[in-house]
């Protein structure tokens, strides 16, 4: 199959390559993101693979099926950014990676708990300076405090893994109940007792229609004085603007993103030499208690692997019907 690569960065260049040595398709690379003004460099590709921030809108959708494309493949669990009622009556099927290292996400969710409690990385830019003050760097034992996590799926499971073994009390929340989540000792409940009963909340759920804000200024207000609110899963699920009220009334303690709902235009790009022009992610910036890192949770070497050979074997299995092919279909948001 060719295949046209956007969205690409030397890593991404070089773990597609390392994983086509057994797949032996014909791979182009493009920097820019998928858009409307960049899909006509897709013509002649029977296949684009696209990253979160691309997108793969009905208009895109479009000009990719003039273009002669069959196959879309996402380098990406979540499919929030493409129009699946628009591939379908284009006839151009639409396959995701499902799982690729949920390790690396919920090992980074928990990276951000212990960074913005106890503070490291002030303590490193002080200690740089030849400051050891303690002051303005106290924190508190995880051991013994409630954490909520949203979503149980792969990267909740592991999560919760994690949070058990630092003591903590889980309350969980999932239309599905995991047993394994439960084994660990966590007790399924609804949101509403979720929010107001946990130290600290981390979002481990995918953006749909239904989950979209699902933390908005009613959530916050819900949860407790003081809280921790991670989210390492898509940024539409956090109203920023109801998450930034909440920072200055001091209702949310500490906030880490490693995604923002507007990330588009700012993530997976180097905007050291400019003025950023998202006026609410500024404001963000200001906030001693808010950690933001751009869409790194993913980011290991074995997930980069694992990425390439799912996305690989999907054009494999499109192409030859060898191998599973991961398909996402309508049926899938209904669900």
């Amino acid at each position: 199959m060719r295949i046209a690569v956007f969205s690409t960065k030397p890593y991404d260049r070089t773990s597609l390559e390392e994983a086509n040595r057994d797949h032996g398709h014909e791979l182009a690379f493009f920097e820019p993101r998928l858009t409307p003004e960049t899909a006509a460099l897709a013509e002649g590709y029977e296949g684009v693979c696209a990253f979160v921030n691309d997108q793969v809108d009905a208009r895109v959708v479009g000009k990719l099926a003039e273009g002669g494309t069959r196959t879309v493949l996402l380098r990406s669990a979540g499919f929030n950014h493409v129009d699946l009622r628009a591939a379908a009556e284009n006839d151009i099927a639409v396959a995701r990676v499902p799982a690729y290292s949920p390790y690396a996400v919920a090992e980074h969710a928990m990276g951000l708990i212990l960074t913005l409690n106890r503070k490291f990385h002030r303590a490193h830019a002080r200690v740089r300076e030849g400051n050891f003050a303690l002051d303005g760097l106290l924190g508190f034992d995880l051991h013994g405090k409630t954490v909520g996590v949203v979503g149980t799926g792969k990267i909740g499971t592991v999560f919760c893994r994690i949070a058990a073994g630092f003591g903590c009390r889980i309350l969980a929340h999932d239309p599905y109940p995991d047993d394994e989540v439960r084994e660990l000792g966590a007790r399924y409940v609804e949101l509403d007792e979720l929010f107001a009963g946990a130290d600290i909340i981390a979002l481990h759920l995918p953006l749909t229609p239904e989950t979209h804000h699902l933390v908005d200024a009613a959530a916050v207000e819900r949860m407790r004085e003081g809280v921790v609110l991670i989210n390492t899963s898509r940024g539409g699920l956090v109203d920023t603007r109801a998450v930034i009220e909440g920072l200055k009334s001091g209702k949310i303690g500490a906030l880490g993103l490693d995604v923002y709902e507007e990330e588009a235009d700012l993530f997976f790009e180097d905007l050291s030499g400019t003025v950023i022009q998202d006026d609410v992610f500024a404001r963000l910036l200001t906030f001693p208690n808010v950690l933001v890192t751009g869409h790194q949770g993913f980011f290991t070497r074995e997930a980069l692997a694992a990425i390439a050979e799912t996305t690989l074997g999907n054009a494999t299995a499109a192409e030859r019907g060898e191998g599973e092919l991961h398909a996402v279909t309508l049926e899938d948001v209904k669900g």
